[in-house]
């Protein structure tokens, strides 16, 4: 950080703290964690949106070999008990408003030695006081009452002068952060990733991302680089993308506690210097909806040639999706694929080039990967010999970011093979020679049809096609005679609701699709669900279906 000392590290509302800062923040959070109680082993559970007082007490902690782990705000109390239960959390930090709300409920269930407390504007300095006292009065500013008899302001932390144990760390064993995961099972499990697992991963993000150039181009960029922090930092994209890969390269992110709208963040980054350009990293939902800002819209804004990559992550990224977005913003969008088990990240396609929608693209730097058997009895023979759709397999891949496995539960995920420790990562895809991967489909959401085996996300981008569909979502429905049949989830552009019907899809689909593929049954719905981070929730549909409930019920008779 003495090389940057001076330089940007964060942006958040309209307050800036430089490297320097960070550093003296971080080591006196840091003395001040230990001078509380908290030692190597000990886990802090954080309910915070991203924020200034997030960076610093995820850096503060692993400093001292104490391990943080992010919740996700906008849990319910129980989802919370669930994820402080699971990593076995003594020490609390938390939004004072975030508090009342979330942990006050369960607070009888599980004793925090310690509740450390922070307001949202408490490290925002380039708000003034004013502004803040009247945002608190107004309410748009939220806040709360502690009432734990244990607690400790963060501001007040901070007074604590700058003198950090020593503490050895080893960096291939030990936990630097525990994330949260469904894994392939949909089981929320707590991901054990060492100091090894993410900082490989940051440096090998980092080079994927500024590895690449259009052809005679002069600007590097790397130093002072704008990633703006949308997607929350709890989740193993953000916290990898944004918030270590970052700080591994010498940019600053520029934070926001949840995704603005669109036009707001444009309007954000029109205000804010371009000191060497901007990397934006998000779901498909938010580079979708720049894409259908109306023209007038994007004119009012100067943004051209500010945004120089984005990347897309958490699903698939669609060309409907792509292309408007990259014509009318001027920056290029490609896709990384990845696993919290993998600290995220595994492969990416290239910025610059042929981009074929369906391709994983290439291994990032020190990833390998393999198609194994998808059946999991045959994996002992090894990967598949062969190239191209005849040779489907499930994807897997061994690196140094891949987990240690889950905290206390089994890794029936991570297996043994030519000497090397292999991520099953549930999705099914097929290799090309030139090491290029093709994705199908997630394994367990395979739907089985009469003897046909359809994934569900090639429906989805072919449905996409529809001039009237905005998002889709595909999955297996029971059915008595077919075994399963195909169910559409459709949320329609704008002006084509109420004027597009189900029966009109479905004609379209006969004469656009291949007949088995076709759904059988589609819905048109308000919105797709998704997750905090905006990967589309086929399970929650599938599960709400009637026909999947009385499928389920019959069951258990």
């Amino acid at each position: 950080m003495k090389k940057w000392a001076d330089k940007p590290a964060i942006w958040f509302l309209d307050s800036w703290v430089t490297y320097g800062q960070l550093k003296d923040l971080v080591d006196r959070f840091a003395t001040a964690l230990a001078n509380i109680g908290l030692k190597k082993g000990d886990v802090l559970a954080m309910i915070l949106p991203n924020c200034i007082q997030y960076v610093v007490a995820y850096y503060a902690a692993t400093s001292i070999g104490v391990i943080p782990s992010g919740i996700n705000p906008t849990y319910k109390p129980l989802e919370v008990l669930h994820q402080i239960r699971t990593i076995n959390a003594q020490y609390l930090l938390t939004l004072d408003s975030l508090y009342v709300e979330l942990f006050e409920p369960i607070e009888q269930q599980w004793p925090m030695k310690k509740v450390i407390y922070t307001n949202i504007v408490d490290l925002a300095n380039g708000l003034s006081p004013i502004k803040k006292v009247l945002g608190k009065l107004l309410k748009k500013i939220p806040s709360g009452k502690v009432n734990h008899p244990n607690k400790i302001p963060f501001k007040y932390m901070l007074k604590t002068v700058p003198n950090p144990p020593k503490v050895g760390i080893d960096p291939e064993n030990d936990t630097a952060t525990y994330i949260m995961s469904g894994g392939t099972t949909g089981v929320p499990k707590a991901v054990i990733l060492t100091h090894q697992n993410v900082v490989s991963n940051a440096m090998q993000v980092a080079t994927f991302l500024l590895g690449q150039k259009p052809e005679g181009a002069t600007t590097n960029l790397g130093p002072q680089t704008g990633n703006i922090g949308v997607i929350p930092f709890f989740h193993s994209f953000a916290h990898t993308l944004v918030m270590l890969a970052t700080i591994a390269v010498g940019g600053y992110m520029v934070l926001f506690p949840k995704p603005p709208p669109a036009e707001e963040l444009l309007k954000e980054i029109e205000r804010l210097p371009d000191y060497n350009g901007f990397i934006y990293c998000g779901a498909e939902i938010l580079f979708q909806r720049i894409a259908m800002l109306p023209d007038e819209v994007l004119a009012r804004h100067n943004i051209s040639g500010k945004i120089k990559l984005c990347v897309s992550s958490a699903g698939p990224l669609h060309d409907y999706v792509r292309d408007p977005f990259e014509k009318k913003t001027g920056a290029k969008l490609t896709e990384v694929y990845g696993l919290t088990e993998a600290s995220p990240g595994l492969g990416a396609n290239n910025f610059y080039g042929e981009r074929e929608t369906g391709y994983l693209g290439v291994p990032i730097p020190g990833v390998d990967w393999a198609i194994f058997p998808a059946d999991d009895a045959e994996f002992s023979k090894g990967p598949i010999k062969g190239f191209g759709e005849e040779f489907t397999g499930e994807i897997c891949a061994t690196g140094p970011n891949i987990m240690k496995g889950y905290l206390n539960r089994e890794t029936e995920e991570l297996k043994e093979s030519g000497g090397k420790t292999w991520l099953l990562t549930g999705d099914i895809g097929y290799m090309e020679q030139n090491g290029r991967i093709a994705m199908r489909d997630r394994k367990k959401q395979l739907i089985k049809m009469a003897g046909h085996s359809i994934f569900p996300r090639e429906v989805e981008e072919l449905l996409g096609n529809h001039p009237a569909i905005q998002e889709v979502a595909v999955a297996g429905i029971p059915d008595e005679k077919l075994g399963e049949a195909v169910k559409a989830w459709v949320a329609l552009k704008p002006d084509a609701v109420g004027k597009v019907t189900p029966a009109e899809i479905l004609k379209w689909g006969q004469d656009n699709i291949t007949g088995f593929k076709v759904p059988k049954y589609i819905d048109i719905v308000a919105d797709i669900p998704k997750n905090a981070i905006g990967k589309v929730m086929r399970r929650t549909l599938q599960e709400a279906d009637p026909l999947w409930q009385k499928a389920q019920a019959a069951k258990k008779k």
